[in-house]
């Protein structure tokens, strides 16, 4: 029998990936909170049981690690590499029929506005992305121009710690539902942090789901000096 040389044996990983119910929990890990056993089995549909043997399988994989807090636990995923792997997928996975008004709601808040990970997707990461470029602040993979940084800096972004992170400093990220890129890697990262911090952006209802706050849209229209960067952003 003749063998294939390979650089890794990814056999393994994808197939605890390509399980139904691990896939689900996945999923709603990729909002970039640690949740906890027994969420994730109603967001999965699962047993309480069958969605711990699971999270076991996902552990021993190193695709998920665990937050303990006093006598709780919670999960999340291992990494950003983890969450790349996943978004990867979605982009060239069919999408999910809509067979409900309920389903129809949350898919579009989902195309909206949503965590990659830990960066801005959807609509609004694509805008955001945008308006970075548009106005002269974003040099593409490479980083950002001067005025960049000065706008990133006033906004509170810690720009240098960004760069020194090991991850890629400010890639574009293909959006699986945009099909447009967004702004990943550790600036992505640390623009959406400050937004959360501000209260310019908060959690859904929906796993994932982001809203864009009124007091969001107004920092971020002057932020960019009038443009209409929020007109294409969800509100609450």
């Amino acid at each position: 029998m003749e063998y294939i040389a390979r650089d890794a044996d990814i056999a393994p990983v994808a197939a605890l990936i390509a399980e139904p119910t691990r896939a689900a929990i996945l999923t709603a890990l990729l909002g970039g909170r640690a949740l906890a056993a027994g969420e994730l089995a109603r967001i999965s549909g699962v047993s309480a049981a069958t969605a711990s043997a699971h999270l076991a399988r996902l552990l021993d994989g190193g695709l998920v690690a665990v937050v303990r807090q006093g006598r709780h636990r919670y999960y999340r995923l291992a990494g950003h590499e983890v969450a790349e792997v996943l978004e990867v997928l979605a982009r060239i996975s069919a999408r999910p029929p809509v067979r409900s008004l309920r389903q129809s709601r949350q898919a579009k808040q989902l195309e909206e506005a949503r965590t990659c990970y830990d960066h801005l997707a959807g609509r609004a990461g694509v805008a955001l992305l945008d308006r970075l470029r548009e106005s002269g602040c974003y040099a593409g993979e490479s980083g950002l121009t001067e005025a960049g940084e000065r706008l990133l800096a006033g906004l509170g972004v810690d720009v240098a710690g960004a760069r020194s992170s090991r991850r890629r400093f400010a890639p574009e990220c293909l959006d699986w539902t945009e099909r447009r890129a967004h702004l990943g890697g550790a600036l992505g990262a640390a623009i959406t942090e400050v937004l959360f911090e501000r209260g310019w952006l908060r959690r859904g209802a929906v796993p994932r789901a982001v809203l864009v706050t009124d007091e969001g849209r107004e920092g971020l229209s002057a932020l960019f000096a009038g443009k209409e960067l929020t007109s294409h952003m969800p509100i609450t």
